[in-house]
């Protein structure tokens, strides 16, 4: 079976990642004008770095839960897996998972605004830190902003659109393009959530509760 699955924050929640909707979380410190689109970056690029530098210590701080090995094992099973992502966090294949498709970018990963050159970032960053291809102080967390265009969307919406199944995992269905992948599916689509999310009815099935439970049954049954 060909399956096209995306998660969003809610699978790594349990892991103690929240998301910008935490009302006592990380986001809620922080305006998102500020700290989360390029011209923000270009007010104040220090800020931006403090913001991401705390969410890449609590990335690394995290483990992968019960839901992000279930994916794992599903991926490395008999069933061809499309995994896809919103979360910036490395969860889904610190589990075991691979060619994860992070279509938001990755807090792992720094990037160059002067030339696009991209390698793995260090704990910390900071504004005067040089890129290591053409040497400009101009570097950035490799993740995607408000108003920034997602990572890979062609090879996404492909996978999609030829699966026998999608399943969207842990997204609130609120943010775009990815809240409306579930329109371009052309078989059966499943939507799992802790609640339903803005886009439940679009579904054709859906299951509620905690990712860490409802992930594992889900993939026992596909798996047989």
């Amino acid at each position: 079976m060909r399956i096209a699955i995306l998660t969003g924050a809610g699978i790594s929640a349990e892991s103690g990642l929240g998301t910008f909707r935490d009302k006592d979380g990380l986001w809620n410190r922080y305006d998102l004008e500020d700290v989360a689109t390029p011209q923000g970056f270009a007010h104040n690029p220090a800020l931006v770095h403090e913001f991401y530098n705390q969410r890449r210590a609590d990335c690394i701080a995290a483990r992968p839960n019960a839901a992000h090995e279930a994916i794992a094992r599903l991926q490395n099973s008999a069933h061809e897996v499309t995994l896809i992502t919103q979360n910036v966090d490395d969860l889904h294949e610190r589990a075991g998972a691979s060619q994860v498709i992070h279509m938001h970018g990755q807090l792992r990963r720094a990037l160059c605004a002067a030339c696009d050159h991209r390698w793995d970032a260090p704990t910390a960053m900071n504004p005067a830190d040089a890129c290591p291809s053409c040497g400009a102080q101009a570097t950035r967390p490799d993740v995607v902003w408000f108003g920034e265009f997602p990572y890979q969307m062609d090879a996404i919406e492909a996978a999609v659109m030829a699966a026998d199944l999608f399943v969207a995992i842990g997204t609130s269905a609120e943010v775009y393009p990815a809240a409306g992948l579930v329109e371009l599916a052309k078989a059966d689509t499943l939507e799992i959530n802790l609640a339903p999310s803005a886009r439940a009815n679009a579904f054709t099935a859906r299951r509620f509760g905690p990712a860490t439970e409802m992930v594992p049954v889900w993939v026992d049954e596909i798996m047989g």
